[in-house]
């Protein structure tokens, strides 16, 4: 009676979790399909099969809008302020983890109350600091905002990866005269690779989708990225739905394709961050 009741409770408990991992997967994929289907209808809308595969959305934002020039905006601004990012806070995150020096508990304070300040409460100054520097309306502008944008979560993955190392290691290269910048380039980041991956996926993702300060410091449409184009597709091209969802279609795709290719080394990473704090 009692195994029959323990089978009862197994059973259930892997039911409700079946239907919450299921409800997940439709609230995320959802919007996706939606979208996707929606770019290849006459009248878009709805989770139906298009009763006309049409290709004109696509074929607009390919000719006439040319939104290649865009993907490779976006690709270069995302991939230069995530090496910056990387780099730098890396540096930064390794000498948190590993050695001990006054107020090190404030510069971790400080990177955390980072995550609580909105995007908008500082628009003016960094715009005013763009302008000041005459970045505005460039790509190294962007760049250099993009490589500021979410070095907490950077900081905080890469500094509990790094922990993780044991100092052993370390110890054993300065024996044989190995200096601190050494044993981080030569120890540290060949072991680090999969924090310092998912720290990249991490930043390229947030700053591939980043919309609102390339909306206000690209005013050039030949300079604008993907996210900041959508922004003006909805008020250019209202009225063609078609083009609208085939061009979020093409700017999601890239993120999706990342993720799902680096995810292994994503999870893995996170979970070998996770042994200390």
């Amino acid at each position: 009676m009692q195994k029959s009741k323990s089978k009862l409770g197994d059973f259930l408990s892997s039911a409700f979790g079946k239907l919450i991992m299921f409800i997940v997967i439709f609230i995320s994929l959802y919007p996706i399909v939606w979208v996707f289907l929606s770019s290849f209808k006459e009248n878009p809308g709805g989770l139906s099969l298009p009763d006309k595969w049409v290709l004109d959305g696509y074929i607009t934002i390919f000719t006439k809008l040319n939104i290649l020039t865009y993907f490779k905006n976006s690709l270069v601004i995302t991939v230069c302020s995530t090496v910056i990012s990387v780099l730098i806070v890396s540096m930064a995150a390794y000498v948190s983890a590993r050695m001990e020096f006054k107020f090190k508990g404030l510069v971790t304070l400080m990177f955390s109350t980072t995550l609580f300040i909105p995007a908008i409460s500082i628009s003016l100054p960094i715009y005013q600091l763009i302008n000041s520097l005459g970045l505005k309306d460039s790509h190294i502008g962007v760049i250099f905002i993009y490589s500021g944008l979410g070095i907490a979560t950077t900081y905080f993955i890469l500094r509990s990866y790094f922990l993780s190392i044991p100092k052993e290691m370390e110890e054993a290269a300065r024996i044989d005269g190995c200096g601190y910048v050494g044993s981080f380039f030569r120890i540290i980041v060949p072991i680090a690779k999969p924090g310092i991956s998912t720290a990249a996926i991490m930043a390229f993702l947030n700053n591939w989708n980043e919309f609102y300060f390339a909306s206000i410091l690209l005013k050039s449409k030949d300079k604008m990225t993907l996210p900041a184009l959508l922004g003006q597709f909805t008020t250019a091209y209202s009225k063609n739905l078609n083009g609208m969802f085939s061009a979020i279609i093409v700017t999601v795709v890239p993120t999706i394709v990342i993720f799902c290719l680096l995810s292994e080394t994503f999870v893995k990473s996170l979970t070998a961050g996770a042994v200390k704090g």
